[in-house]
């Protein structure tokens, strides 16, 4: 069989925050991709707005760079549990993975996750050991669990011998050795060359090109882009596009793009292993393969994992409606949500009884939040539902998710998180002390005993704590509550503003959510109470002035610093009888019913 030793194609995979996009940035700028006075940003692949302010990767996202006389097409994948779907298509596309895990922190729940998807799919591994300069790396004991990982993920003994290469991302530095770095990424670029194989010269038998990734063009419309699993295709050519439905379409080739550095530049011709972009026609979706029209042959379908999460999205009916959004109405937000489906095929969105409703299911809270921040950036307004677990039947038994958690924490915080874990039916798996004050500890938790979670988790270990999980399988249902809040709230009792002397008079009763002069409306949430009932206070409540002087000088008044929730604590923070209502400027928390006496009618009705 010959092969095509002119390209390689690989995926850089990790969990999130161990140097994958940053890693990429060094591999563009060592291998002579940009000109010398070129500016390039840092993490040049994270392009979206909300990438480069959390800094996170979101998106898949594909380049190319020249290493001699090869190009190497790299994909970087977001290290986020809740973008899997991302990291699954991907698999599809290349023939191996850079797995880079962190010398101090090792093998992470997210690395698992990625790695057993990298391995299903039997794809050679490289392993690139990043942050070695780190002043308490651990290189010895990492690559260790690195070897357990991919024992216990079940590699095949050619997979187990993956070569190392030590680096520091972030000083472009690299060597195979941990004491041998230097500043160059010629390491890395040989072992990707020797031991990533090369794609089969197909060239001569009928195309196969699967989409794996979406993207839109003003000019040219939809753009799909995937690799030429086999033969080739070349600009003007008539195709049939194969649909999941077993539908077909013909069209004609219009555009074929290649990559090279961050620019896509215009090609003529592509032939099986190459990575490429197609535009030509508006009806393509993520799973579609492409063949020509004499010989229709669709590949297998990309599986993706199912949402575990989900959540009901409404219009917005509160009484401040319409002052702040652009896009309010319910055919403009279910016209957005289904042009979301198109590029996210993790999501799900279903209608329901209610034609001012739907049921948006998810990766998980990330996953979710990233659709709404991006909704409220665009002008849309809408109220949202508590989050709810997804649960499956399966052979007859009612599953519900759970997932695997790894927290490490300070030695003097661990009871307090062994116990909070605990009352959220958290199973311990394992605990390792590395002897610096730091504890490691593994859970099996119900996702259900997760939301909400993170916030209590921070101010039990003061901010200290380290929190990662991710989905790990699906197990019978645990009957009875599992998490969820335990305080009420306070409401107000009726439109106005927040007032100073309001703040002041319920201070004592709980922590306030809203600072002086905000607008708020009759069932509104104002703040938690400290019990576990819901309180309707008068936040609006302003000081009878009197003609009467007082005899000492009047103090200036101070309140506490009130809470700001962002909207992932907004979401969490929801309970089974609010809303929280999102719009391009507030984020505001309310009770389904707004009137206090029909409220407290509803509540007697439960019992």
């Amino acid at each position: 069989m010959q092969l095509r030793e002119d390209i390689r194609n690989i995926a850089i995979i990790a969990h999130v925050d161990h140097g994958k996009t940053t890693l990429v940035d060094q591999l563009l700028k060592y291998s002579g991709t940009f000109r010398e006075n070129e500016h390039v940003d840092e993490r040049a692949m994270d392009s979206g707005d909300i990438e480069r302010e959390r800094g996170i990767t979101i998106l898949a996202k594909n380049t190319a760079v020249k290493y001699h006389d090869t190009t190497i097409n790299i994909l970087d994948t977001p290290g986020h549990a809740d973008f899997g779907g991302e990291v699954e298509r991907i698999m599809k596309m290349v023939d191996g993975v850079a797995l880079v895990v962190d010398a101090y922190e090792g093998t992470m729940p997210q690395t698992r996750f990625v790695l057993k998807k990298a391995l299903e799919q039997k794809l050679t591994p490289i392993v690139v050991l990043n942050k070695i300069d780190r002043p308490n790396a651990r290189p010895t004991e990492v690559i260790d669990e690195v070897l357990d990982l991919f024992i216990e993920l079940g590699a095949d003994d050619e997979q187990l011998e993956f070569p190392v290469v030590y680096a520091s991302a972030l000083n472009g530095t690299s060597g195979l050795e941990p004491e041998d770095q230097q500043e160059t990424m010629d390491p890395v670029f040989t072992t990707i060359m020797e031991h990533i194989p090369a794609p089969a010269d197909t060239s001569a038998e009928p195309l196969q090109f699967q989409v794996t990734l979406l993207d839109y063009n003003d000019y040219v419309g939809r753009i799909g882009v995937g690799r030429v699993v086999r033969g080739s295709i070349q600009v003007g050519q008539q195709v049939v596009v194969m649909k999941e439905d077993g539908t077909q379409k013909t069209f004609r080739v219009t555009k074929l793009f290649g990559f090279i550095g961050l620019k896509r530049i215009e090609i003529e011709k592509a032939q099986s292993g190459d990575i490429v972009a197609i535009s030509g026609m508006e009806d393509l979706n993520v799973g579609d393969t492409i063949c020509p029209v004499d010989h229709p042959e669709a590949l297998p379908w990309l599986r993706i994992d199912e949402p575990t999460l989900q959540m009901t999205f409404l219009v917005n009916n509160s009484p401040f409606v319409g002052r702040e959004g652009k896009y309010i109405t319910s055919r403009k937000i279910e016209e957005r949500l289904l042009k979301q489906l198109e590029t996210d095929v993790s999501l799900r969105v279903e209608p329901t009884d209610s034609p001012d409703a739907w049921t948006v299911s998810g990766r998980g809270e990330l996953h979710l939040s990233i659709l709404i921040e991006n909704l409220r950036r665009e002008g849309y307004e809408l109220q949202l539902s508590k989050p709810q677990v997804i649960i499956k039947e399966i052979d007859g038994v009612k599953c519900e998710p759970v997932e695997r958690v790894q927290v490490d924490v300070p030695e003097e915080y661990t009871g307090a998180v062994m116990e909070s874990l605990g009352e959220r039916k958290g199973e311990m798996l394992d605990m390792v002390n590395h002897g610096n004050g730091q504890v490691r500890i593994e859970f099996k938790v119900p996702s259900r005993g997760l939301l909400g979670y993170t916030t209590e988790f921070m101010s039990q270990t003061r901010g200290y704590g380290i929190l990662n999980h991710t989905f790990d399988t699906y197990e019978p249902l645990i009957k009875g509550q599992v998490g969820g809040r335990r305080a009420g709230v306070l409401v107000s009792l009726e439109n106005g503003k927040a007032s100073t002397y309001g703040i002041m008079g319920l201070e004592d009763r709980g922590t306030i959510f809203v600072n002086p002069g905000t607008e708020v409306y009759a069932g509104m949430i104002v703040g938690e109470h400290n019990r576990d009932n819901d309180l309707t206070v008068n936040i609006t409540k302003e000081k009878h002035l009197t003609n009467v002087r007082s005899a000492n000088k009047d103090q200036t008044s101070t309140i506490r610093k009130t809470r700001d929730l962002s909207l992932e604590e907004a979401l969490e923070y929801l309970s089974d009888d609010e809303y929280c209502e999102v719009t391009p400027e507030s984020i505001r928390l309310r009770k389904k019913i707004l009137n206090k006496n029909e409220r407290e009618r509803a509540a007697k009705k439960k019992i």
